[in-house]
């Protein structure tokens, strides 16, 4: 996890595109600030495609992909694409996994729910679950009294014993039944609508990733230009994998600053190290 500096000038201005986190990385204490809603502009502007990938609710999403600049939205971990069309400008919705495939999978959900809530004292069901497709969410620290490392792993470790795929983000335990998540369905929104196979180290390297929590690992772990922001440090003996890059800002600020050290090289080529 090196200093934003470290990112060398020519692999800045090789990015073609920017996927970023929600959630603790575009957000700062739960808001979306004009910091991040600019810097997202900014990088619009310049050309670059930007992803949103998130574990937010499917309503959330379809508001940030009708509402932000944004060429798509990765939502509930994966579980679908939203995206307004270029040319029509209507709403599309990308589901990994069928509709009647998805409302079996609740009865499931349900088992599970009741099993967290009677041995994990304080978790709730996230408020935003209504407006969910695809997964189940656990609030645990975003409406509730922060629960802690432990009551967090023990949710997981419920989710987990059932089949489930888990993961935390910094207010949410999530977990759903499905071969998929945040990497999986953000490489095939790569391929599929910006032909872009980031299997090729090269392209991959053509794509820079902002994150800020466990939960982020895997693109961490998957994008060489991988850049956390300044509080994914609080998280740093709990993730699998590791940012190549650390912001001095936090949250929005911090992504802020990834974006415009993109875009600064880009502005300059003839700038050196």
């Amino acid at each position: 996890m090196g200093p934003l500096d470290a990112f060398s000038l020519d692999h800045r201005r090789a990015i073609r595109g920017i996927i970023t986190d929600v959630d603790g990385t575009l957000t700062t204490d739960g808001k979306i600030t004009s910091t991040a809603l600019a810097a997202l502009e900014r990088a619009q502007a310049a050309g670059l495609k930007v992803v949103a990938v998130t574990g937010a609710a499917a309503g959330t999403c379809d508001a940030m992909a009708r509402t932000w600049p944004v060429d798509a939205v990765v939502g509930e971990s994966g579980g679908f694409v939203f995206r307004l069309h270029p040319d029509s400008g209507r709403m599309v919705h990308l589901h990994i996994l069928a509709r009647d495939e998805r409302r079996n999978h609740w009865a499931q959900y349900e088992k599970v729910l009741e099993a967290i809530i009677a041995e994990v004292p304080g978790a709730a069901l996230a408020a935003d679950q209504a407006y969910r497709e695809t997964d189940l969410a656990i609030d645990h620290a975003q409406d509730v009294a922060p629960l802690g490392e432990e009551a967090v792993a023990q949710i997981v470790s419920i989710m987990e014993a059932a089949g489930m795929t888990a993961t935390y983000s910094n207010i949410h335990v999530n977990g759903w039944l499905g071969p998929y998540d945040k990497l999986t369905t953000t490489c095939l929104v790569l391929r599929e609508l910006f032909r872009a196979d980031v299997s090729d180290a090269d392209e991959r390297a053509r794509w820079m990733f902002v994150g800020d929590s466990p939960n982020d690992a895997p693109l961490f772990d998957f994008f060489p230009h991988a850049v956390g922001v300044a509080n994914v440090r609080d998280f740093t003996d709990r993730l699998a994998a590791k940012p190549a890059y650390v912001t001095e800002g936090a949250s929005g600020t911090g992504f802020a600053e990834a974006v415009d050290a993109v875009l600064a090289a880009q502005a300059d080529p003839a700038a050196t190290e």
